[in-house]
Order: C-alpha cells, then structure tokens, then sequence
C-alpha cells in the first residue's frame, strides 16, 4: 500500500475476438468506486511487468495475450510474494485461431509456463454461447462474502471447459456436458462434472481470484476470422446484476484483499436490498 493509503492497481486489457474498450471502461468504473484507488492501465503484460513490484493488485481482462518467460516470472512473482490477481473472463487462454482456407478448428497451445498453476486453469474450450445456470459450488462456498446473497442464476455468456489445476476454492460453478464445436481439446462428451465459474487459488502469500465471466463483442471484434461487421453488439452477463454484483465484489477484494467487506460494506447489500439499479447502468 503506497503513502496515505493509496493502493496501487495495474490494469491489463487487451488481446482478440472482444469489445475490449468495454470491458476496459466497465472495470475502470469500478475501479474509480474506491477513491484510495490508483490505477496503471496497460494492454499487454510487457511494460505492466515493470511496474508490478510496487502494485498492491492486478486486474485483467485478455484474450490470447501471451507473457514472455520473463513477464511470466514477474506475474509468478507478485503473485507469490502477496500480490491479488484478479483474472477474468480470458485471462488464461492461449488460442491459435484456424489457418485461412484450413479447418475451422482453434487450437489451445500450452505456452504460457507456469501462469496456468497460478491461475488454477487454463482455457480449452467453449460450447457455443447459450443460456446456463450458474449456482453456489457448495453450502460453504456460499457463505463467502463475494457471493453472500447470489443464489442460481441464469446467464448468456461462454460457458468455460478448461484444463484445472487445483487445489481451487470454487465459490460458483456451472454444469454442461456436450461438444464445443470448433476447438481442438475441451470436448466434454463425459460426465456432467461441474465447472468452476468463480473460485479462489493460493500461490505463496498471494492469491488469484478468478471469473470466467464477462463475454462482451462489438460489431468489428472478428475480422481477422473473416467477418468484417457483426451486425449488433453482445454485452452478455455484463447485462446481468448479478455479475455486476460480483464484479464489483471482486474488484473490491482486488483493492483491499479479505478486508473488502469492511472498506466497502455497501457491495454486500446491492442483490439484497434489491438495488439492481446501483449496479446495471
């Protein structure tokens, strides 16, 4: 924590296939919430490796954004030595994206070193983006403070099959089993095993706190696959208040670790005072 306690947060927002200015918009409202808050926004790991050492928390929001060994050791590093990660949506996912005139297959190449241990996940695959279920992974998992009042809830978002490297604390999770056309790996043709939506990971005296959540695509975010204008725009669970709600949380537990509640006594009441309003713009 800086002087005066300002706390110092590195925001990483950038990669492919999203609405990127959106997300980065959204989380730097939330941000701005906390008024002790000084934010560093960067779109790849490169120069925001730099500054980590003297960052209370990181938050990012990629897509096929690949850290060199070098700023893979740097992430490794604050991490470990008690740094707070907030990892969303396609933080962990590396993807090859089909060669032109070639299969339409992607492909999850396993290069991003030992970022997937911190995480607690790596990206495999999605089914296509249909609505689904999202639930308390556990009695005890619901009485966490970040998801204190979020009961089920039904969102439209890509629902994530990734290969997990545990010991995680899942707080919510979701159930699908089928294929996810167009990828390599991640068909989950087998049991109807849970998967992990929002959960916790310790490395060291720090932790990631990640949420697969937060899809979000503009008219021209695909072009490099062929498909020069959308037609529309999809927000996803960004429409939702009970993401919101989470995402506020999280962010909040970014800034101030465990002690979030007390900072920030008002993120536990916005689901249930009903105030949907405080959260959906």
């Amino acid at each position: 924590m800086g002087r005066g306690g300002r706390v110092d947060v590195v925001l990483v927002v950038g990669g492919r296939w999203h609405d990127l200015d959106h997300a980065r918009l959204e989380l730097l409202r939330e941000l701005a919430r906390h008024d002790v808050v000084r934010t560093r926004v960067f779109e790849d790991h490169r120069r925001a490796a730099e500054v980590l050492p003297g960052a209370d928390a990181l938050v990012t929001y990629t897509c096929d954004v690949r850290p060199e060994p070098a700023e893979q050791r740097a992430l490794v590093d604050f991490v470990s030595r008690g740094g707070r990660w907030l990892a969303l949506h396609g933080s962990n996912a590396a993807i090859d994206a089909p060669p032109p005139g070639g299969p339409r297959v992607f492909r999850t190449p396993r290069v991003l070193g030992s970022l997937p241990r911190v995480l607690g996940s790596q990206f495999l695959a999605h089914p296509p983006i249909a609505p689904y279920v999202v639930e308390p992974a556990s009695p005890e998992a619901a009485g966490d403070p970040l998801v204190a009042g979020i009961g089920p809830f039904t969102t439209t978002d890509e629902l994530y099959v990734s290969e997990l490297h545990p010991p995680l604390r899942v707080l919510l999770e979701a159930r699908y089993r089928g294929p996810c056309p167009g990828f390599e790996e991640g068909q989950a043709t087998g049991d109807d095993e849970p998967r992990p939506v929002l959960y916790r990971k310790a490395t060291g005296a720090g932790e990631v706190c990640y949420l697969t959540l937060g899809h979000c695509r503009g008219r021209f975010d695909v072009q490099d696959l062929g498909i020069d204008d959308l037609g529309g725009i999809d927000r996803g669970s960004w429409k939702i208040a009970q993401f919101r709600a989470l995402l506020a949380r999280c962010v909040a537990w970014a800034a101030f670790g465990d002690d979030w509640p007390a900072r920030s006594p008002e993120l536990i009441s916005l689901l249930t005072d009903n105030k949907v309003s405080d959260i959906v713009r």
